[in-house]
């Protein structure tokens, strides 16, 4: 599909573009997207920044990090809480940003002794893709509390009858070799992903701690996405969407299924 090159790219179009550079983009798709990438002098030029970011963080992986001490005063000197979070796509919301700056942003953001280790952030960002598959369809041995799909021992639950969420569509990916799966659930015009990252956990954000029926979760807004994550038997849960209060998720996120249930 033709675009005009001085329109801001979608949403779906900057996903593309970051699943395409970081080798994570559906094979089947990839030639729709590398031919409307190749259309567009503006989505050519967002795509060569983008592969040399990853490329950069590949190679930033492969060496010892910095310091702690010189990673705090890094993040001493950065203007606000939300400008040191991780961006993977932020070079496309401002024009000429520092290719450095990006690459410096993803590096910090790395949890300390695990250089190369996938992220919360990275979770949440699947998100932005979109659904890639049907959803899956509600468990019979339990179908109103459960569907059928699920990562280890963890299950997506089925939220229609309690709280109206309907699952519309999932995904699956690799997340620096964690296998991680996307529902999608949506009620009336919202829509929200549920990720859950197989094991070993993602390391923990810096979100706010709250215990909510008995469950620890985090909650933090990452470029824009209120996001609630938390940890079951091994794996990483993250719940996230848009023009969403963060109870509304931490209610879902803390749901469990009624004991008539089973």
């Amino acid at each position: 599909m033709a675009r005009a090159d001085q329109t801001k790219p979608t949403a779906t179009e900057l996903a593309d573009l970051s699943a395409l550079a970081d080798g994570t983009l559906d094979p089947a798709r990839k030639p729709e997207v590398e031919a409307h990438v190749r259309a567009s002098a503006a989505l050519t030029a967002l795509y060569e920044r983008e592969r040399r970011v990853v490329e950069a963080l590949h190679k930033a992986r492969t060496t010892e990090r910095a310091p702690a001490r010189l990673r705090a005063k890094i993040e001493s000197s950065r203007p606000s809480r939300s400008s040191a979070a991780r961006r993977r796509l932020a070079y496309a919301g401002v024009a000429g940003v520092a290719l450095a700056a990006v690459v410096l942003a993803l590096v910090l953001a790395l949890p300390s002794g695990t250089p190369g280790a996938p992220s919360v952030s990275d979770a949440a960002a699947l998100a932005a893709r979109g659904p890639a598959q049907a959803a899956p369809v509600p468990d019979p041995s339990m179908p109103g509390a459960r569907l059928q799909q699920s990562v280890g021992a963890v299950y997506f639950p089925n939220w229609t009858s309690q709280f109206g969420w309907a699952a519309v569509g999932s995904r699956i990916d690799k997340l620096g070799g964690h296998t991680a799966v996307t529902v999608y659930y949506r009620w009336r015009d919202l829509t929200i992903a549920y990720t859950i990252v197989h094991s070993p956990p993602l390391p923990e954000p810096s979100g706010k701690a709250s215990n909510w029926n008995g469950a620890e979760l985090r909650t933090l807004e990452l470029n824009g996405r209120v996001v609630v994550t938390w940890r079951r038997t091994g794996d990483t849960c993250v719940l996230s969407g848009t023009g969403i209060k963060a109870a509304e998720l931490q209610r879902l996120a803390a749901w469990k299924v009624p004991a008539d249930s089973h």
